[in-house]
């Protein structure tokens, strides 16, 4: 499997036949460089974990230009039905929820955050629950997006049912987990091969750097991945 990190908490996923986006913050996100046409191309599912701007990012926009899947929950598809995506391209869940997604399932579980948007008038449009997402591959390894969160104790449960071997994991503090926490967390409740930092480094006001949770990861650093944006690992 290729993972690609485009910033933010922004990932391409390639496997089989799949080319999958999760939380596609793109055009509008000052860390990435890419061409959005290009990374449309070919983009078989689109997957979200909750409805803030710097995650939905150019779902809509992509899903139009690909045909793509949407993976999500039932409100934020509805509401990017709205956005003029068709209704026939949607695949919604929510909490303990599995949908089978062609080529692999997606899991959603828990997240510890909010999740809305804002419209051009200034109304909060509410848009479910915040969560996170764990992909079962055949053949390949199972990946789990944490999506935005706190640490939570259910989080053991997470790794008792799905044992994912490869984390997204946010670590920039201010609106998710800062660093030490976040490798608490890895630490106390999982047993990740792999594990990929993100949410880090786009804004002034959050963490630039992946170093506090590098370091509070101790014997464990080793399974961290610290990646420049637009480049991949293959896992």
């Amino acid at each position: 499997m290729k993972i690609t990190w485009h910033g933010h908490s922004a990932f391409g996923l390639e496997f089989g036949k799949v080319k999958a986006l999760i939380d596609p913050f793109l055009v509008g996100n000052p860390v990435w460089k890419g061409d959005i046409d290009e990374v449309a191309d070919g983009v078989t599912h689109v997957l979200l974990t909750h409805g803030h701007d710097d995650h939905i990012g150019s779902a809509a926009t992509i899903c139009k230009k690909s045909g793509a899947q949407l993976v999500a929950n039932f409100e934020i598809c509805m509401y990017l039905v709205g956005q003029g995506v068709s209704d026939k391209q949607i695949n919604p869940g929510n909490h303990g929820g599995t949908v089978d997604c062609g080529g692999f399932t997606t899991t959603f579980v828990n997240a510890i955050h909010s999740s809305s948007t804002q419209t051009e008038g200034g109304n909060n449009v509410y848009l479910g629950n915040p969560n996170g997402l764990v992909l079962h591959i055949e053949g390949e390894k199972s990946v789990y997006h944490m999506g935005d969160t706190d640490i939570f104790c259910d989080m053991a449960l997470i790794e008792e049912l799905h044992k994912p071997q490869v984390a997204m994991v946010p670590i920039g503090d201010r609106f998710t987990m800062g660093g030490a926490v976040a490798a608490l967390a890895c630490r106390r409740y999982f047993n990740f091969e792999t594990i990929l930092p993100c949410h880090y480094g786009t804004f002034p006001i959050i963490d630039q750097t992946a170093n506090t949770f590098i370091a509070a990861m101790e014997e464990q650093s080793n399974r961290v991945r610290e990646m420049d944006v637009g480049s991949s690992v293959t896992v």
